[in-house]
């Protein structure tokens, strides 16, 4: 018999949920909540993130605002040091003043010359205190001009000169003002009218580089050059006047590197340095990079954080030597190894010489002027390892050898007799030669045919004065730390000038690589060997 049903209970109208939706509900649950958990780790660590660059850009900030405070105290420091010292300083100069004040009349009471009869320099100048002495007749009397002359006509005292120069100048009334007019014959421009053939840039460069020790502060030093308005105003009228008259020289390239290096030294030696004009600056560097005083001057005039761009710049010029001088001055031999840059300067010289032997009309001469490139190549490397210390890195010997080698292929040419041409007329009485109807005929005889020097390597003319080194500073190692040479050009390739008439060819001769040099075979030009191809590697 049947339950009966309770009638206020009303039956389920569903039945009860399965199990497996329970599960499949129970795992969206599950993977929403690890999604969310996910999110908020992912978020989480954003904001992590942000705090921590937001601290570390807190330090930064606060890093740099402690620097620009140490930097503000230390230049408010200087500024205070530099106010407070001007009254002594000045004290200095005009006691200077004073002294050669009194000592110039002096000097105009004992005679035109300023010297005591018998004195050294009274006569004829044959030492190191005669031509003191000499200097300082003309500085005491403030005689710019005949100083000029003076200096002008001691070229070849250059050294003594540069010695005895700034000693003088001590003596001037004015040293400045002095310096100013002595130089003002040829710079800023030349006054001389049609009589320009001997250069007298170095004796501008060689009277401002000594003028930099008279004129510095006494008492704080070289960050202070004591000259007087009117001559620093002077200074800059010239400075802007050279600057307007290079239109008339054809612009920056056609510009001489003697002018160039006066108007560099002119601007540090009166410390009239424009930082707008950095970039002009830089083109004038970069165009007489091979002066040797370059490096130096760069660094005065503001350019050391340009140097790694005048330094890219030089080599992709081919001028590799120049860098290399570059890099030692402001300590970036670490980025512009030196070693690579004098084989890819041996090689070009190489390339360069090689294009001179392809003229088969002048093979004498073409074989001549290849020589004394190589030659010239070779020296300047030799020189820069020998100043910079690379010979561990790069070894000298076989440069040595092939520069010897090439000097015994000059001397044997030179003892060989001179060929008869084919087209000489002969005498009627004997048969031998007659000289030539017109000298003229063979003084012409490779002008037309020579080809002109590749591009690519820079062979300027150094020969246009030497000059010493600045007396201002600069970084350090300063040239290795050796005196510079007594020649500061020749670290680029000279322009080989022409020979005279009837150079003859000489015989080719094969050689080997330097393993064979116990030969004694005096060995000539080949284009493409591979002795010449191995040490330049």
């Amino acid at each position: 018999m049947g339950s009966i049903p309770d009638p206020g209970v009303e039956p389920p109208s569903q039945p009860p949920p399965a199990p497996a939706s329970s599960f499949d509900d129970f795992q969206r649950q599950t993977s929403l909540m690890t999604s969310c958990t996910l999110l908020w780790k992912e978020l989480s660590d954003h904001f992590t993130s942000l705090e921590q660059n937001l601290a570390k850009k807190s330090e930064a900030l606060k890093q740099k605002l402690r620097a620009l405070d140490d930097q503000t105290k230390k230049t408010l420091t200087v500024l205070d040091e530099r106010e407070t010292t001007i009254d002594g300083s000045v004290e200095i100069v005009l006691e200077k003043v004073e002294k050669s004040k009194e000592a110039a009349l002096g000097a105009l009471e004992r005679g035109p010359l300023g010297v005591e009869p018998g004195s050294p320099g009274g006569g004829e100048v044959d030492d190191g205190e005669g031509l003191l002495m000499k200097l300082r007749s003309f500085c005491l009397r403030m005689d710019s001009k005949e100083f000029w002359r003076f200096v002008t006509g001691k070229k070849k005292e250059l050294d003594l000169m540069r010695e005895k120069m700034r000693l003088a100048l001590v003596d001037c009334v004015d040293p400045a003002k002095f310096v100013l007019e002595a130089i003002s014959e040829v710079f800023p421009v030349d006054k001389r009218g049609g009589d320009r053939g001997n250069d007298l840039g170095w004796a501008c460069v060689l009277i401002l580089e000594s003028l930099i020790p008279v004129v510095v502060d006494p008492v704080i030093g070289k960050s202070r050059v004591l000259v007087t308005p009117s001559v620093r105003e002077r200074a800059k009228d010239i400075a802007e006047a050279w600057k307007a008259s290079l239109e008339e020289r054809g612009g920056i390239e056609n510009v001489k590197t003697p002018d160039v290096h006066t108007f560099l030294q002119h601007l540090v030696t009166f410390g009239i340095v424009k930082k707008e004009d950095v970039d002009f600056y830089r083109k004038l560097v970069v165009g007489s990079a091979w002066r040797k005083q370059m490096p130096k001057l760069a660094v005065s005039l503001g350019l050391g954080d340009k140097m790694p761009d005048i330094i890219k710049e030089l080599i992709s010029r081919g001028q590799q030597l120049d860098a290399v001088h570059f890099t030692y001055e402001v300590g970036l031999v670490n980025v512009f190894p030196p070693v690579p840059l004098l084989k890819a300067f041996l090689k070009d010289a190489r390339k360069a010489a090689a294009i001179m032997l392809e003229d088969p009309n002048n093979a004498g001469r073409a074989a001549n002027l290849a020589s004394r490139k190589e030659q010239s190549a070779l020296r300047a490397v030799l020189k820069c390892i020998e100043e910079y210390k690379l010979e561990a890195q790069f070894p000298p010997e076989n440069l040595k050898k092939r520069l010897d080698q090439l000097e015994k292929v000059k001397i044997e040419k030179k003892r060989q007799p001179a060929a008869v041409p084919a087209n000489k007329r002969t005498r009627a009485n004997n048969g031998g030669p007659m000289p030539p109807a017109k000298a003229g005929r063979l003084a012409n005889a490779y002008v037309s045919s020579f080809p002109a020097a590749p591009a690519y390597v820079r062979s300027p003319s150094h020969g246009q004065y030497p000059a010493g080194v600045p007396t201002y500073h600069s970084p350090q190692p300063m040239y290795g730390g050796l005196s510079p040479p007594a020649n500061p050009y020749a670290y680029s390739p000279e322009a080989a000038p022409p020979p005279l008439a009837g150079s003859y060819p000489a015989p080719p001769m094969n050689y080997s690589p330097y393993g064979g040099y116990g030969n004694g075979v005096a060995p000539a030009y080949q284009q493409a060997s591979a002795y010449q191809q191995a040490y330049y590697r």
